[in-house]
């Protein structure tokens, strides 16, 4: 399946499940959704047959109230059977709103409090060198996630052990809960503090670009923890939540959820039914 394709797919599911469950956090998964599919579709070694490998890549997105995207795109891939989407956000599912790894193939960690997945996964890189396994580890944070004291701890872990097994990319939408990133806590200039502790930084400019995307992620190694500023559009795909800061919270329902939809399916990409 393309990519692109891919991105569809997930970005209609997610708007169904978050009306279906009048659910959050739509413009944190719109963000990201490109992202998602690049990672998952064609960069991560792990399928619905090597996901229990020891040496399958491992990808923990570190900002999990956008959970929903990746159950998606794991449902699309066949790691378990879409219709079980449907159950998402109900009361004593598996398929949480924040992230969850119980019960769901494909999903390597729990997560929720921000710092916490991106820490994890560096562990995971870490003992990944120490056993002489190949595997790589990819972690999605959000920008907001970067005023965490713990991402900045993690970061300086990663560059003394050099551990270039190790990608962060960073959902950069310039929006968290209460506002503007810069407003709320300026991390500014983003690119040369990574640089700074000692991380290889690539600035993709249209992060929700799968061509630029893919390129990031193709790019030679060069023996440091690397970190891919992707720089997205909260809410992209539907024209009025795009950039708007009430679609962290807000569930699409009534006129608004069928316009979102009517939208998407006028996108829909070649060749979908």
């Amino acid at each position: 399946m393309q990519t692109e394709t891919l991105a569809w797919k997930i970005r209609k599911d997610v708007l169904n499940m978050t009306h279906e469950a009048h659910a959050s956090h739509i413009g944190s998964m719109l963000s990201c959704t490109d992202i998602i599919a690049v990672l998952y579709g064609e960069v991560a070694n792990i399928t619905p047959q090597n996901y229990m490998d020891d040496e399958r890549d491992r990808v923990v997105l570190s900002k999990g109230h956008s959970g929903a995207a990746v159950y998606a795109a794991l449902a699309e891939m066949g790691f378990f059977p879409r219709e079980e989407l449907k159950e998402y956000g109900k009361n004593g599912s598996k398929y949480s709103c924040h992230i969850s790894h119980k019960g769901v193939n494909g999903v390597e960690l729990t997560t929720g409090s921000l710092g916490h997945g991106a820490c994890v996964a560096a562990g995971m890189a870490l003992n990944g060198k120490l056993n002489n396994k190949k595997y790589n580890v990819y972690s999605i944070i959000g920008d907001g996630e970067c005023d965490e004291g713990s991402i900045w701890e993690m970061a300086l872990m990663c560059s003394h052990y050099r551990l270039d097994n190790y990608t962060v990319i960073i959902d950069r939408n310039n929006m968290q809960a209460m506002g503007l990133c810069d407003e709320i806590m300026n991390t500014n200039p983003l690119d040369s503090k990574w640089k700074d502790f000692g991380w290889e930084v690539i600035v993709v400019p249209d992060g929700n670009n799968h061509d630029l995307l893919r390129d990031a992620f193709g790019r030679t190694r060069i023996g440091l923890p690397r970190v891919i500023i992707a720089n997205t559009i909260k809410g992209k795909g539907v024209s009025f939540m795009e950039n708007e800061l009430l679609w962290h919270y807000r569930d699409p329902q009534g006129e608004l959820f069928e316009k979102a939809i009517r939208e998407l399916e006028d996108s829909k990409p070649c060749g979908i039914e």
